[in-house]
This record gives C-alpha cells, sequence and structure tokens, in this order.
C-alpha cells in the first residue's frame, strides 16, 4: 500500500491559492544554489521570510532603534508601540482572551522549559506522572525528563500506530489521579501528524489534568483558536511562521499564569526591589526579564500581519493537495517508502529508502538545488519506534509547487542512479 492510500481526500477551496503571486514576496525563493534553481523543501526546520517582515526589521533598526517600555522620548515610545502591537497582533491570531496572556520567549523551547521550570517545579512531586506522546520533538521530551529526575515523577509515553497516529485509547487509559501535566504536539515535525489536540484536551480535563500543545508545526498550516481548543499553554514559534529567528510565544491561560513564579531575574519584570524584597510585574511581564529581542518581535508582528491577510481557506485547500501530490508522487519511486501516514497530515513528507542513506539522498539532492533536511529531526524516539536511523524530509509551505515537487522526483531518481 502506498503511503498515499492514508491521506485523506484534499478539500477543495473555491477560490484558488495564486502561489506563484505569494513566491513574489519572498525574495530568497528566486536564488540560485549551486548553479540551479532553489528549491527550498525544509520548511518545518525554518520558512523563508516576505518582504513585509524584511522591511519592518529594517525599518526599526534604521529609523526606530531604542530600548522599549523605560523611555520618555520619541523613539522609545515608538518602539514599544511597535513591540506592543505585535504582542496584540499574535493575540488576536490565535483568538487568545486577554493579551496578558503572551509572553514572548525565544521560541517554543524556551516555553516549554519556561512551563517545565515554573509551573512544572511547583506542582510536580515525587511519585507523580506527566504524560508526553512517542512523536515529541526533543524539546517537548528533555525538559520533561529533567523534571521528573529533579522531583522524582514519572515520565509517561502515549504510543503511536505504524501509521504514526497516536493511540488516543492508550492515552485515556494513562492518565490517571497521579497525572500532573499532559504535553503534546499538535503536528509532529518528523512525521507531519495532525493530533486530535481538541478531543484529547477534553479527556484530560475531564480527569483535572492540564494541558501544554507544542504548536511550532502546527501554526504555519492550521487556523488555531485557543480558546476553542481550551488548552491551558501553547507554545509557538516566530521563524516556522514566516517571521525572523529568536522570538516566539507562551500562551498561557492567566489564572494559571498568575499562579507560576518567575522563570528568570532581572530587568523588566519586577515593579520594585530593595535588598529585602521585591515585588514582581503583572503579566505578562513578570516572565520577560530583560531587553527583549525587539528588532524580531516587531517583525513578527509583520509576519502575522502578513498570514492574516491570507486567504486560509485557498491555502489549507491548496497545500492538502500540494501533500497528497508529493506523497504519490515520491512513494511511486521504486525503493522508496513513506514515514508517517496518517490519515491527517499537514506539511511534512519523510521517507526511506531501502538500499541508500538518508544522507546520502539529502548530498545528491543538494547538488541539485534541492534543500531538504536528513537525520533524525530531534525527534530520535520516533525513529526508533519505526526502527530505522534517519528520514530524508521534504517539508513544504503555501510557496512551494508541484513543479518542485516534480523536481524532488527527479532529484530522488538522480540518487537512485550514483548508488543503486
Amino acid at each position: 500500500m502506498s503511503g498515499s492510500e492514508h491521506l485523506v481526500s484534499p478539500m477543495i477551496s473555491e477560490r484558488p491559492c495564486d502561489v506563484h503571486r505569494l513566491r513574489a514576496d519572498f525574495p530568497l525563493l528566486h536564488r540560485r544554489v549551486r548553479g540551479k534553481a532553489l528549491v527550498y523543501l525544509d520548511n518545518a526546520a525554518t520558512s523563508q521570510k516576505p518582504l513585509a517582515v524584511l522591511d519592518a526589521l529594517d525599518r526599526y533598526y534604521r529609523m526606530e532603534n531604542a530600548n522599549i517600555h523605560r523611555g520618555l522620548h520619541y523613539l522609545s515610545e515608538v518602539a514599544t508601540k511597535a513591540y506592543e502591537d505585535a504582542r496584540e497582533k499574535i493575540r488576536r491570531f490565535i483568538h487568545a482572551t486577554d493579551v496578558r496572556e503572551i509572553v514572548f520567549v525565544r521560541g517554543a523551547t524556551e516555553g516549554i522549559n519556561l512551563v517545565a521550570g515554573t509551573y512544572g517545579r511547583k506542582n510536580v512531586k515525587a511519585g507523580d506522572e506527566v504524560l508526553i506522546s512517542a512523536m515529541e520533538h526533543h524539546s517537548n521530551i528533555v525538559p520533561w525528563q529533567i523534571l521528573c529526575e529533579e522531583k522524582n515523577a514519572t515520565l509517561r509515553i502515549i504510543p503511536i500506530s505504524d501509521d504514526g497516529e497516536l493511540i488516543v485509547e492508550e492515552f485515556e487509559k494513562l492518565i490517571s489521579e497521579k497525572t500532573k501535566l499532559v504535553a503534546l504536539a499538535h503536528v509532529s515535525n518528523a512525521l507531519g501528524t495532525v493530533n486530535p489536540i481538541k478531543e484529547m484536551v477534553a479527556m484530560a480535563h475531564a480527569r483535572g489534568v492540564p494541558v501544554l500543545i507544542d504548536g511550532a508545526q502546527a501554526l504555519p498550516h492550521l487556523r488555531v483558536d485557543v480558546g476553542e481548543l481550551d488548552c491551558d499553554f501553547y507554545v509557538f514559534s516566530s521563524h516556522k511562521m514566516f517571521g525572523p529567528t529568536g522570538i516566539g510565544v507562551l500562551y498561557g491561560k492567566t489564572k494559571l499564569l498568575e499562579s507560576m513564579p518567575p522563570y528568570q531575574g532581572g530587568g523588566d519584570m519586577i515593579k520594585s526591589v530593595t535588598f529585602e524584597k521585591t515585588i514582581y510585574n503583572d503579566l505578562p511581564y513578570k516572565f520577560e526579564a530583560g531587553t527583549p529581542n525587539i528588532a524580531d518581535g516587531i517583525g513578527f508582528g509583520a509576519a502575522i500581519d502578513y498570514l492574516a491577510n491570507l486567504d486560509w481557506d485557498a491555502i489549507q485547500s491548496y497545500e492538502r493537495e500540494l501533500l497528497l501530490y508529493a506523497t504519490e508522487t515520491v512513494s511511486n519511486i521504486k525503493g522508496i517508502r513513506i514515514i508517517g501516514t496518517a490519515k491527517e497530515k499537514a506539511g511534512v513528507l519523510s521517507f526511506v529508502h531501502e538500499s541508500v542513506h538518508p544522507h546520502d539522498i539529502g548530498t545528491v539532492l543538494d547538488q541539485e538545488g534541492i534543500a531538504i533536511r536528513t537525520g533524525h529531526h530531534c525527534a530520535q524516539p520516533v525513529m526508533q519506534r519505526f526502527n530505522i536511523p534517519a528520514t530524508a524530509r521534504a517539508s513544504f509551505a503555501f510557496y512551494n509547487t508541484r513543479e518542485e515537487v516534480d523536481a524532488l522526483a527527479r532529484g530522488i531518481q538522480k540518487v537512485l542512479e550514483v548508488f543503486c
């Protein structure tokens, strides 16, 4: 059975996605690599940036550069407004109810570590359990291992099927009175699986257990409403959402964030300091010590503006069709096996060849100007689950085309000419 037979049929939008118009917004897509036209299929690692984001970064450094929150002069006021406007744009984009629920962090990884280091340390005790899945990125494994080791707690793992889907029935069985937190990927970076997060949050909440969602791979492809999901925490990174690196967001319900101690100490997370006592700042600043990543926060706001103005029905329909086409095309190449054949997927096509190592696939494709990712994708337990050392991973964005999929297939054929 080919991998494409497991995929849900693409939904058809009445409004087609004008991919060539969208590509014009991304300068880097038009460069040449090793004498070939670039085919960029590494979007799950980081996405390219539209002109609107590049212009926002340039404008800040050229015209608005100043520290924020503490200055009374004009430049500080302008920069502060742009930075805080970005926070509000993000709140609207994920449908949070209060801007205080939007905490700027360096990325999804720091957001998870913040929750583990504050909520986790406060609430997880000896004998308790933290529940994650077998498809998590290392960023949603290691912080919980550290916490469990420190607290003498236990990390429990939700198994996945041969298709790369979470076994929801096993998840429900694993939740117990010992479970203090569930932490799950919305979309798997290694498999592309879209997990039934709303259903799983409801199951956990029925037992009084809060849920953190790693949304780093979801927000580039899905419309997310944190209120509808009812998750307690949701983390994501700008650089996978067509924004700058080094900035991301932890969303948390106000009541939970207010109950958590600060993550770091320093400037801007305080109201007052004496040698006898420090009074911490209000949300979200209690978790934002020191001079923030101002330029990239503003750039993230520009990326959110760009995304908010897209036709998401057309884009989601187009991405489903493109992934289905890529799955059919690649799985029809002799010796190729798709890793991750869930019914609901987004943006990721991981594959192996029966006689060629993924690193060799990636090296030959690079010579053809085709950028994919090879290795374990910071998801070594996934590789162990499928008894493989690594995969070759092509990951897509709305600016990728069928022609690029065809170039990928031709590149793989060239790999086979070299090694087979």
